[in-house]
């Protein structure tokens, strides 16, 4: 945590305190700002988000059982580090769930949730023209919030909550290329014109297609992954 004087975390009110102090956590792990397998020590975060240690103590909980952050026998706290036989899993576990809410959201989402996610891909589409981790971090999440939403099933929307939490350790990497960012919004342009046809096996499928070649990018980023394979997957 070299930089982490540096960073802009601190809280800016006491309700939801642990809510905000895990939102900043997990957007600096997300950006990269606080890379895989950096230290987390307790002195400076709680110096840098102006929080008592207790407060953090709880966020750290929660971040824990995210799978974001790893306690270490003798080491204590660092960021957890996500190798390719994870982020397979993450992937395929993603493949499903995002299916499963493509096909419920051309089922059943509204007019004005349509028009919604049509604008959050155009907004996309600019994050991507200019890339930036942090606006894109917000604006995948909100194409997410307004998708998961318009699918209306509560169970699958807390358990790709808390997968997108570990995918965007990985997202950032793989879009900052311009090749991935291009065809990625391709893709989504795609999913979109399907949903606004309520046509829901296209939905399905086009949104496993995003899925499957976003795990591609991915894992072809991951540090030790040899390229041949990646690029075969």
């Amino acid at each position: 945590m070299s930089n982490a004087a540096s960073l802009d975390m601190r809280v800016e009110s006491l309700p939801g305190l642990r809510e905000q102090i895990v939102e900043r956590m997990r957007m600096a792990i997300a950006t990269g700002r606080f890379p895989a397998g950096s230290r987390l020590i307790e002195r400076e975060l709680c110096e840098m988000m102006g929080v008592s240690r207790t407060s953090l103590r709880e966020a750290l909980r929660e971040l824990q059982a995210d799978g974001l952050i790893t306690l270490q026998p003798n080491k204590g706290l660092s960021v957890s580090v996500v190798d390719a036989a994870t982020a397979r899993g993450i992937y395929e576990v993603r493949a499903v769930l995002e299916g499963l809410a493509a096909r419920l959201f051309a089922r059943n989402a509204t007019s004005a949730e349509m028009v919604a996610l049509r604008r959050s891909v155009d907004k996309l589409a600019e994050v991507y023209s200019n890339f930036s981790a942090d606006a894109f971090i917000l604006a995948k999440s909100e194409f997410y919030d307004i998708l998961l939403k318009g699918a209306g099933n509560a169970t699958a929307t807390e358990m790709l909550r808390r997968i997108h939490t570990r995918v965007s350790q990985l997202r950032v990497v793989s879009l900052s290329s311009a090749r991935r960012a291009e065809q990625s919004i391709q893709e989504l342009r795609g999913f979109l014109y399907a949903l606004e046809a309520r046509d829901e096996d296209a939905s399905w499928r086009l949104c496993v297609q995003h899925v499957e070649n976003a795990a591609q990018a991915a894992l072809a980023a991951l540090p030790g992954v040899d390229d041949a394979v990646a690029s075969a997957e």
